[in-house]
């Protein structure tokens, strides 16, 4: 493949990271149909990979996807034999759509806001069970794979395909509106809905899989759907959090990888390289949020740790023992074992390397993690700061056999001494 052949796909690979999920909102709106709208959409894009390399690629990718799954949504129901009153709905749902969006590049970013948040309290319905809505939306949000969702849940592959395909069984069968619900049904959904954007953010700030640590493509998805939610309900405290976390958390994004794209771990970080608009505007959606209740959720309790880290000037003026403190009430709040290494890092940090590996030693049974190469990691880490090197290269070189992202891997290697 030469030079040109790899830049071109690798570009038509980040426009479909960023279009998928907009698109497949888009169709499901008139569609009412999350399967067929991500089938299409993936129609649309094998017909990029023919195409675009041949033709090159069009000014507007964006608009030339949305025409082409327009076009094959359309040919797919003439092609019905069946025509119920459902498809009779949807055809003409679909012929107002040709009627509305005569000029699709003009119209592309009418509401998309919407199918989003739409798109997103679907997946999110509470008559699928909660591992299904999870493993939905990121699919279709995230556009993960199947892999990637799977280590984000620390389950095997076989179980989330499982997740997702009887989920949308599940909605198609059952004819679930494709809406944004009332405000009631919504707060019903809000825990599953926060979680999705969560994992999202979770996915691009580390990729669990790829050649790049950091997928700022899908944290600033994650951002955008926060900040609509935020202003569909903007006295949620816990909405308020999640987007404060998000904020605080990407302000680091400058300062996360060096100029070849290695990463940088959070206490080697350039403190001046941080983004001070987004932190003061974590802090002061951070201050709204503690203002609306006297009981921080996860989400706020997450980002008063942000916090911590914001407000300090370097590493050394981190208070390590208050995020401690916020890691203990988290790990009562919502327990699991993801937070329990996080918590070992800042007790480790707080109070000594030997309290934080009692905490790490307590996990090592723990069956959701035996894949996971974070507590290895963190064992290597607690393990060096003791002085027991050969016992933390040990770590980090299991750690890199566990992880699926090559920059991750890299830097564990070169922990491991090579």
């Amino acid at each position: 493949m030469t030079a040109n052949a790899t830049i071109e796909a690798v570009t038509i690979e980040a426009v479909w990271r960023i279009e998928q999920p907009k698109l497949t909102a888009r169709l499901a709106r008139y569609l009412r149909d999350i399967g067929l709208a991500e089938e299409i959409a993936q129609d649309a894009f094998l017909l990029a990979l023919e195409r675009w390399p041949r033709d090159g690629i069009p000014r507007n990718p964006a608009a030339w996807l949305t025409e082409v799954a327009r076009n094959r949504a359309l040919d797919r129901l003439r092609r019905t034999t069946m025509i119920d009153g459902k498809h009779r709905e949807l055809a003409v749902d679909l012929a107002e759509l040709e009627r509305e969006m005569p000029d699709i590049e003009a119209a592309l970013d009418e509401d998309i806001d919407d199918d989003l948040l739409r798109l997103i309290f679907t997946a999110c319905h509470p008559l699928l069970p909660a591992e299904q809505r999870a493993a939905l939306a990121l699919r279709l949000l995230g556009g993960l794979s199947t892999p990637q969702i799977a280590r984000a849940f620390l389950v095997s592959d076989a179980t989330i395909a499982q997740r997702i395909v009887r989920a949308k069984r599940t909605l198609r069968d059952a004819a679930i509106p494709f809406e944004t619900p009332r405000e009631e049904v919504r707060r019903e959904r809000l825990a599953a809905v926060l979680e999705v954007v969560y994992l999202v953010f979770n996915e691009g700030y580390v990729a669990t899989t790829g050649p790049d640590w950091l997928r700022a493509d899908l944290c600033g998805e994650a951002l955008r759907l926060g900040r609509s939610l935020a202003a569909l309900m903007p006295d949620e405290p816990e909405v308020l959090g999640l987007v404060a976390l998000m904020e605080l958390s990407a302000s680091r994004f400058p300062a996360r990888t060096g100029k070849a794209g290695e990463p940088i771990l959070l206490l080697d970080q350039d403190r001046g390289r941080w983004n001070w608009s987004l932190i003061r505007r974590g802090l002061d959606g951070l201050n709204r949020a503690l203002a609306l209740t006297a009981t921080p959720g996860p989400y706020l309790l997450q980002a008063m740790i942000a916090a911590c880290h914001a407000r300090a000037a370097t590493a050394a003026d981190t208070d390590w023992i208050a995020i401690s403190a916020y890691y203990q009430a988290l790990a009562l709040a919502a327990p699991s074992p993801i937070v329990e290494i996080n918590r070992a890092v800042a007790v480790g940090m707080a109070f000594g390397p030997a309290q934080g590996l009692a905490i790490v030693e307590a996990l090592k049974d723990e069956p959701r993690l035996k894949d996971s190469h974070l507590l290895l990691t963190v064992r290597g880490d607690l393990l060096e700061r003791l002085g027991h090197q050969a016992e933390a290269r040990a770590a980090f070189r299991q750690a890199a056999e566990l992880t699926g992202n090559d920059r991750e891997r890299a830097l564990l290697l070169a922990r491991a001494g090579g």
